[in-house]
C-alpha cells in the first residue's frame, strides 16, 4: 500500500477506535487537504477510492482538478480558503462544497453565479470562534442574521465552520462550534486539522480537514 494512502488509512483507524471507546458512533468524513501538492502526490488516494478533497486556491484548484474530476465524477471538492467575491464564478465551477462564507456580500455573490450557471453548491458559514482580529469569519454575535440571510436567498447551508486559534487547547472552541450548530439546527460541522482532529470528532465535527498528517509537510 502506497505510504500516503496507509497515512490516510491509519488516521481511520485511529478516528474509529477513538470514537469506539467513547461510544459515539458518528464518524466524520476526511477532507484530504491538497493544497500545493502535485496531482501525482494525490492519484494514490484517488485510486485508493477517496472522495474528498481540500484546495485554498482557486486558481490552483482549477488547473489541478478539472481533468480529474471530468473522469471521476464521484470526487468531492472542498474550499478551505478565503473566497473572493471576484473568484465565485471559477470557485463555483470546480468546487462542491465552499467552507469559507462570511459575509452577505459574499454569499450574495455566490448566489447570484449559481442562479447563471443552474448549480447549487454546499456552504459552511465560517465562524470566527476565537475572536481574532486577523482571522476570517462571521462573529457569533452576527452568526444568525448572516444565516437568516442564507437562507432568504436560497443559498443551501449544510453547517457552521471554524479554526480555532493556535497555541490553545482547541476543546473549549470545539464545545462552543457543537452547541452552535445544535442551536442552528445543521447536520454538518467542519473542523479539525492534523493536529486536533481526534479532539474534533469528539465534538461532532463531520468533516475533518486534514493536510499534514496525510501527505507530509508542505515545503
Amino acid at each position: 500500500m502506497h505510504n500516503i494512502v496507509q497515512n490516510l488509512v491509519d488516521i481511520q483507524n485511529k478516528i474509529n477506535s477513538h470514537l469506539d471507546e467513547h461510544k459515539i458512533d458518528k464518524v466524520p468524513k476526511i477532507i484530504a487537504v491538497s493544497k500545493t501538492f502535485k496531482i501525482e502526490k494525490i492519484l494514490p488516494l484517488i485510486d485508493h477510492g477517496h472522495k474528498h478533497f481540500g484546495e485554498n486556491k482557486v486558481q490552483e484548484a482549477v488547473d489541478k482538478w478539472t481533468e480529474i474530476k471530468l473522469s471521476n465524477p464521484n470526487i468531492q471538492l472542498h474550499l478551505i480558503g478565503k473566497l473572493q467575491t471576484n473568484k465565485v464564478k471559477f470557485a463555483l465551477k470546480i468546487f462542491d462544497y465552499i467552507h469559507s462564507v462570511d459575509s452577505e456580500k459574499l454569499a450574495k455573490k455566490i448566489s447570484d453565479e449559481q442562479i447563471k450557471i443552474n448549480k447549487k453548491i454546499k456552504i459552511f458559514i465560517q465562524v470566527n470562534i476565537g475572536q481574532e482580529d486577523q482571522k476570517s469569519g462571521t462573529s457569533v454575535n452576527e452568526l444568525s442574521s448572516l444565516i437568516s440571510y442564507c437562507n432568504k436567498i436560497n443559498l443551501d447551508v449544510v453547517g457552521l465552520m471554524c479554526i480555532p486559534p493556535i497555541n490553545e487547547d482547541p476543546v473549549i472552541y470545539f464545545e462552543k462550534m457543537k452547541k452552535l450548530n445544535e442551536e442552528n439546527k445543521f447536520n454538518e460541522l467542519s473542523m479539525g486539522m492534523s493536529s486536533d482532529y481526534l479532539k474534533a470528532a469528539m465534538n461532532n465535527a463531520t468533516y475533518l480537514r486534514i493536510g499534514s498528517s496525510i501527505f507530509g509537510q508542505r515545503y
